[in-house]
C-alpha cells in the first residue's frame, strides 16, 4: 500500500475534496506508486497561459480555462525504480486504480487517457 508524499500533498492544494478522496484509496488499490508533479492540481490563470505558451497545455487560462483552475483536475506520474514515469504501460495501471476508486467512491471522473482528440494520460477530471 502506497500513500501520498508531502510533494504531492503540497501539489495537490486546492483540489476538490473529492479528488483528494479519490488519490488516497487508488493509492491503496494500486499495483504502481503514483504521485502528483508541480502544476498537477490547482492552477491560476496566469500560470495556465503560462503553460500554454510552453504549449504544455491546449488551454490559455483565459479564453479556454482548464479544470485545473477551479480545482477539478489533478494529473498524475507512476512513480517506478525511485523515479518518475510517464511511460504509457506505467500510466495505464494508475488510471486503472484511480478510475476505480473513482467509481467506487461515486465520484464521476473523466481520464484523459481516454480522450480522442488530444490524449492526456496523465490527466484527470471531474464531471460535473
Amino acid at each position: 500500500m502506497f500513500k501520498l508524499g508531502n510533494k504531492s500533498k503540497k501539489n495537490l492544494y486546492g483540489v476538490d475534496a473529492d479528488l483528494w478522496q479519490v488519490v488516497e484509496l487508488a493509492l491503496t488499490i494500486t499495483k504502481i506508486d503514483f504521485g502528483i508533479p508541480t502544476d498537477g492540481g490547482l492552477r491560476t490563470a496566469e500560470r495556465q497561459n503560462e503553460l500554454y505558451k510552453l504549449k504544455a497545455s491546449k488551454l490559455d487560462g483565459y479564453n479556454k480555462k482548464s479544470y485545473h483552475q477551479t480545482g477539478k483536475a489533478f494529473d498524475v506520474f507512476a512513480y517506478v525504480d525511485g523515479k518518475a514515469s510517464w511511460q504509457t504501460k506505467h500510466l495505464y495501471h494508475v488510471a486503472t486504480a484511480i478510475l476505480a476508486a473513482a467509481s467506487q467512491l461515486g465520484v464521476a471522473l473523466e481520464w484523459g487517457g481516454h480522450w480522442s482528440s488530444f490524449v492526456d494520460m496523465p490527466h484527470f477530471q471531474k464531471v460535473n
